[in-house]
């Protein structure tokens, strides 16, 4: 084959195989939202724009006002595969907190990031 029919041949297969195997999981919203302030919520809710890979993928909760002192929560993927669902083990106290996310997709790549929120 020559250059051409080859260059040719391989800009078809990367058009052809797509983006959407090469994206990063990315937070599209989280209930609480960033920085709101609201009643003790019983779930956390965090949804992202991709499939999530559930064994390495989770969350953690800290008060950033005690030194980042954690709270006890379990963190799963809702069956939806795009959902994120963090429920504390106890109700959450008023005060200040973070939520601390790292999610996985296709692309193996880890992303992570935060949502703070108050409890009144």
């Amino acid at each position: 084959m020559n250059r051409t029919a080859c260059a040719a041949l391989a800009a078809f297969a990367l058009a052809a195989t797509g983006t959407s195997a090469w994206a990063h999981a990315k937070l599209v919203s989280s209930t609480p939202a960033n920085a709101a302030t609201v009643v003790a919520p019983k779930q956390i809710v965090l949804k992202f724009n991709e499939t999530l890979q559930a064994k390495l993928s989770g969350a953690e909760v800290v008060m950033p006002g005690m030194n980042n002192m954690p709270v006890a929560a379990k963190a799963s993927v809702a069956k939806d595969g795009l959902t994120l669902i963090v429920t504390p083990a106890a109700p959450l106290a008023p005060g200040a907190y973070a939520v601390k996310w790292h999610a996985v997709t296709a692309d193996t790549h880890r992303m992570q990031g935060k949502v703070d929120f108050t409890v009144r």
